[in-house]
């Protein structure tokens, strides 16, 4: 399998839904489980005339730290109870610097996993999705609350545009797309033309990934005057989809997010499993 590394970006929180999921996908391909704790300082508070350090920012700071320690603790004592290769480490930063410090350890890990305990917190879910997404030049992993989460997918859709975006997705997932017995290239309203997707839509695509081994049907789905994220999300229900691969389009700008309209979407409320790579 391509995936030897997997981070997992966890919170102070003592919440272990994360860290159960991300073993269960490292045991079942054999890799690498690479844990980052992240805690996030507040900024000091500023005053008329330039910051303030207050001795209750100092005692917060001090708490955070001290909780940080804790759960470092408690999930390296997690991953020695388990048949694990695994490192777990803890960092604290200024909020500003959150997005650097998942980017700075998702650049040595094949995959970033985002849990349903990351994707249901704030802060946390923004700099992670923003460094691994944005600055790591490697994929990301949603995994959604009561879904049956797997790195040996037997179905797979791939939302198709023929963008770089698409195209450094499928690339990312090209292993677990030719290992799926079932594979839809899904295009919604293609454009046939030299300039876009080319005289017959999704059929290069296909040809590629024929060349690797998968079974691909390539479905051109109308969208009828619905979004193209309600066409894409009710496709991969309709033909049993365990993982939904995309690229993920937008930018990064400081701490303002700037997404097209399905990124968006699906980062958001994620239907079921989506390997998202840029």
């Amino acid at each position: 399998m391509t995936f030897k590394t997997i981070l997992l970006v966890t919170g102070t929180e003592p919440a272990n839904n994360d860290l159960k999921l991300a073993a269960g996908l490292c045991e079942e391909v054999g890799a690498h489980l690479s844990v980052l704790v992240l805690a996030m300082a507040a900024p000091p508070p500023v005053g008329a005339y330039g910051a303030v350090v207050s001795d209750s920012w100092l005692q917060e700071r001090q708490a955070d730290e001290e909780q940080l320690d804790k759960r470092v603790e408690a999930v390296r004592s997690f991953v020695a109870d388990r048949a694990l290769s695994a490192d777990v480490t803890g960092q604290y930063v200024e909020m500003a610097a959150g997005a650097s410090a998942v980017a700075e350890r998702a650049r040595y890990a094949d995959l970033t996993l985002a849990g349903p305990d990351l994707l249901a917190t704030g802060t946390l879910k923004e700099k992670t999705i923003d460094g691994a997404l944005f600055s790591s030049g490697k994929p990301l992993l949603l995994v959604p609350a009561n879904s049956n989460a797997t790195l040996k997918p037997k179905r797979i859709m791939v939302a198709w545009d023929a963008r770089i975006e698409a195209a450094r997705a499928v690339h990312e997932a090209r292993p677990l797309i030719a290992a799926a017995d079932d594979v839809h290239l899904a295009l919604v309203d293609p454009i046939a033309d030299a300039y876009h997707q080319g005289a017959e839509p999704g059929a290069d695509a296909a040809a590629y990934l024929a060349r690797h081994g998968a079974k691909i049907t390539v479905d051109r789905l109308p969208s009828g005057g619905r979004s193209v994220v309600e066409v894409l999300r009710r496709h991969a229900i309709d033909t049993s989809a365990e993982m939904i691969v995309m690229g993920g389009y937008g930018h990064s700008r400081l701490r303002e997010w700037i997404f097209g309209g399905v990124t968006k979407s699906i980062l958001s409320d994620p239907p079921l499993p989506v390997l998202m790579a840029r």
